[in-house]
């Protein structure tokens, strides 16, 4: 399964970068492939390295304004011209979806694959992985709009809340058996 993991390139502390690498080393091991942002910087490293030793591939997508912090070695690295197009990629390469902790960018890329999800744009699942909590706020967000009738459809059809990485992969690799 190739796994698109939206996530931050700062440097984290260890109670997210921890987790982060234990997830990353379940992708690699599952021989799934990492298709992510492809920085070499903060937890976009920890997970690309994660999953390289472990035996997984890896798949950027980084953009013009930042090529020079890709990672040299992943097995494939595309350049897109700006932000819009290195999500619409992302996507593209993408069998399912995984967000990690992280800030605006990755926040942006939340919601943008949410309401492609919610327009019937694609049928990828989406696992917001809620590392010690960091999206708990973000949840009960999504809750009230869900309640007051903001969201046209269910958000359980939209997303999966994982408390942890193994329940994020057991939760893809389900999906895909039905498939």
């Amino acid at each position: 399964m190739k796994i698109c993991v939206f996530l931050s390139a700062a440097d984290l502390d260890e109670c997210y970068t921890h987790p982060a690498r234990e997830f990353a080393e379940l992708i690699g091991k599952g021989g799934h492939t990492l298709v992510w942002g492809g920085s070499e910087s903060g937890l976009m490293k920890v997970v690309a390295d994660g999953v390289q030793e472990s035996g997984g591939r890896l798949v950027g997508v980084s953009v013009d304004f930042l090529a020079a912090k890709a990672r040299a070695n992943a097995d494939e690295m595309v350049i897109a011209r700006d932000l819009a197009e290195r999500k619409a990629l992302l996507l593209e390469k993408a069998d399912a979806v995984v967000i990690m902790v992280g800030g605006t960018g990755t926040l942006d890329e939340a919601t943008e694959i949410l309401e492609l999800k919610k327009h019937g744009k694609h049928d990828k699942p989406v696992v917001l992985l809620n590392t010690a909590g960091f999206y708990d706020g973000l949840r009960q967000q999504f809750q009230r709009m869900e309640d007051e009738g903001f969201l046209p459809v269910p958000l359980a059809d939209l997303v999966f809340f994982a408390k942890d990485g193994v329940g994020a992969l057991a939760y893809l690799e389900e999906w895909s058996g039905l498939q």
